[in-house]
Formats: structure tokens, sequence, C-alpha cells
């Protein structure tokens, strides 16, 4: 931002945002966008080679929002799991998630079965490196950083994803406590 106004990139990424909201992404076009956005699209195609790495921008742009900002690490397994639930409800609540899953479902389907996308591999990084750090603090049970923030990934992906589906015996309240209850059994150092 320069003097309160935000750069071209953000405005056509808060564009796009507006249009999918609005629209889903299916019936959302690069016109679409360069027009809320007070730009051409040779404009818009000057950041993104076309409207699907547009949109990849801008879910990668919304997920990593919601992530916690780098800071202290967590002290104790209940701190990093509380951590974990608090940007899993942070994801699952976003606006532009709830319109993918309900307009769009193909697209998770995409980050489900077939590729991972930027957003999942910054996650999948931060997730090693929480779990080093609470191998380091001796409350994250032993095992490859990797590995385990792989299945964290998971397991944390699919609540998100699939949480609508079973909100009639799993409300807002209840996901979270049997998330954290999941995630702490997973990671939690067993006695010898």
């Amino acid at each position: 931002m320069v003097d309160g106004v935000p750069d071209t990139e953000t405005a056509i990424l808060d564009a796009a945002l507006a249009e999918v909201l609005a629209h889903g992404i299916r019936r959302t076009t690069a016109s679409d966008i360069a027009r809320r956005s007070g730009v051409s699209r040779q404009t818009l195609y000057r950041y993104w080679p076309d409207a699907q790495t547009l949109f990849a921008a801008l879910v990668t742009r919304e997920l990593i929002a919601v992530l916690p900002a780098p800071g202290e690490d967590p002290a104790t397994l209940d701190e990093f799991v509380a951590r974990l639930v608090e940007t899993a409800d942070r994801v699952r609540a976003l606006p532009l998630v709830e319109r993918l899953r309900d307009t769009d479902p193909e697209l998770f389907a995409r980050y489900i079965l077939d590729r991972l996308g930027t957003s999942q591999r910054v996650i999948h990084a931060e997730l090693v490196r929480g779990v080093g750090a609470g191998q380091r603090g001796g409350y994250v049970r032993a095992g490859a950083p990797a590995e385990l923030a792989a299945m964290l990934l998971l397991i944390v992906q699919s609540a998100v994803q699939s949480a609508p589906l079973v909100a009639e015996w799993l409300p807002v309240v209840a996901w979270r406590a049997e998330l954290r209850r999941a995630l702490a059994g997973y990671l939690a150092v067993q006695p010898s």
C-alpha cells in the first residue's frame, strides 16, 4: 500500500475475491475481475497469465492470511494444539472456503485428490517447523517432522473441508473440541 491506496495486485485480488464470493469461480471471468478492479485485462494478465492462476493466487492469499503470525513457539502440547485448532477454525469459516465448497466443489476435489497447492506447501512447512519445535520442547512425540506434519495436514484439511457434512452431529463447538482431541492424541508423547 502506498498512502492508503492498495497496489494493483492487491486491488485485482480483492476484486477477484468479491467476484468469486458473488458468483463462484466458474461464473467469474478475467473481464469481470478487471472491470471490478478498475484495470484493463492486459494489466491483469501482466500479473497472472490466466484466470485460473489468478484464482490459485487468491486462494493462497486468503489461506496464508489466517495462519498465525510468526512469533514465539507454544510451550506445551495444549498450546500447540489450540493454535492448530484455532487456525483450522479460521480456515473453515473463511467466506471464500464456504463459497467454493458450495459452488465449486470440484476445485476442492482437485486439491484433495490430485495435487498440492502453494498454500498446502506453506502450511506443511509451518507444521514441520511447529512439530520440530514441539519435539525439541519435549511435548510432541518422536517421528520425522515432515511425516507428522503431512498427517496433520491431512487430518486438519479433512476436518475443515468435510465439517458441513457432519454439522448436524458435530456443531462448531463440538467440532473444535473433537479436533483438539484428535490432534492431541496424535501428537502426544506416549508414556514408556
